[in-house]
């Protein structure tokens, strides 16, 4: 395989990422002016919300059989075109039906994409034998912030969803159609043609083996989540910031997030994944314990802002790590992997809200802090601590080819 190749399949990659980042921000940003739309009251719209990352991890489930005959690379070339399509239906329809089918068909769509991705990122770092995981999610948190910046300007301007979504659509569905013809599969081998049998080795995936990953992929997902939907309403009520000052962490998360993961891979290469998975998890909670214990809106943001630098690291080395560890089944290591994305996305918005309600909603922030701690313990199922590039097929004595 040449190293052009390669690297026209990293630039596809890392395009798929970034689209994907903006899809999904403008997605979640505008979840109260779809609610308006469609008229789903409060106590219906927890059921739309949770069918999304309950359908997308079916999906996962069902993208590891699917590659085994196709290949990875095909099921993103249709995956991603179908959630951007998806995106414009929630926009464009008008009854209850018809957002309940277009975010279905988004959640279906994107639990495929979003296993398919990282399972090529995960083939490509081994093509590369060194650490480029962390620059494929960093272009996801670019994407978002871009995202979430052109949902601001739709409802700043009262666009309708349709009218926001619509020129999103049609400018990056030909760019992501065009960018999938250089995607490489499995290991820098080009994509296997027809229907043949995928060959991704005789490995099956252990998955005692695999559950340290899946608690640590939760755990982070759980701590995302958290800031996601907690940190302006934090703010606001518990540090008493105005409603403005409120919008403001969660894109200074963001933002840290995109510096962290564009250094993360630097990191990886110099100290090992294991040194820099602990650092990011330290980071978390340190992070955490400051926005717990915060006596104003400024102390807040600063604890919002280093825990995007901590968690910045975690998933994107979670699935690396996945491949190392079944380098013979890496496809079905990340789609079970992939799942758990969607287990921590379930299950930290209303454990933190649960917390907060019954005790404190300083006291919940403790939960997320000593989940993402267990990352500390569970570093060593990242790879040799003493692997330079956080593995052994990721030495420096390879060639550099982007």
């Amino acid at each position: 395989m040449t190293d052009a190749r390669l690297r026209r399949g990293r630039g596809s990659l890392t395009v798929s990422f970034f689209v994907q980042g903006v899809t999904f921000a403008l997605l979640v940003t505008r979840i109260p002016a779809i609610q308006d739309r469609y008229g789903i009251s409060d106590g219906l719209l927890p059921v739309f919300l949770a069918a999304v990352p309950i359908l997308a991890g079916v999906s996962s489930v069902g993208t590891e059989k699917v590659v085994a005959r196709v290949g990875p690379s095909t099921v993103l070339r249709w995956a991603q075109p179908v959630v951007l399509l998806a995106l414009l239906a929630v926009g464009a329809g008008s009854g209850l039906w018809m957002a309940a089918v277009a975010l279905g068909a988004f959640g279906l769509a994107v639990g495929a994409l979003d296993a398919s991705m990282n399972m090529l990122g995960v083939s490509l770092q081994h093509a590369y034998r060194r650490s480029i995981m962390l620059g494929f999610h960093a272009a996801y948190s670019l994407g978002g912030i871009a995202g979430a910046s052109l949902a601001w300007a739709g409802a700043h301007w009262h666009l309708s969803l349709f009218a926001s979504y619509l020129p999103v659509v049609v400018v990056l569905l030909p760019v992501a159609f065009a960018g999938s013809r250089w995607y490489v599969d499995g290991d820098g081998k080009p994509e296997p043609a027809g229907t043949g049998e995928r060959q991704n080795g005789p490995q099956s995936v252990a998955f005692r083996l695999l559950l340290p990953l899946c608690l640590v992929m939760t755990f982070a997902y759980i701590g995302d989540s958290t800031v996601s939907n907690w940190s302006a309403k934090y703010l606001q009520d518990v540090l008493h910031s105005s409603e403005e000052l409120a919008t403001v962490p969660y894109n200074a998360y963001m933002v840290t997030t995109l510096l962290g993961r564009a250094v993360g891979d630097l990191g990886v290469r110099r100290f090992g994944a294991v040194l820099v998975v602990r650092a990011g998890a330290v980071l978390a909670a340190l992070g955490f314990a400051i926005v717990a214990a915060a006596p104003g809106a400024w102390a807040g943001m600063a604890g919002f802002t280093v825990l995007g630098l901590g968690l910045s690291v975690i998933v994107p080395q979670t699935f690396a790590a996945a491949g190392r560890l079944f380098p013979g089944a890496s496809d079905a290591a990340v789609a079970r992997l992939n799942v758990f994305n969607y287990v921590g996305f379930l299950v930290g918005s209303p454990l933190v809200g649960a917390l907060g309600d019954a005790w404190s909603y300083r006291g919940a922030m403790l939960v997320p802090m000593v989940l993402v701690l267990v990352t500390v313990v569970q570093a060593t199922s990242f790879g040799a601590a003493k692997a330079r590039y956080g593995g052994d097929h990721e030495r420096s004595r390879t060639v550099d080819v982007g």
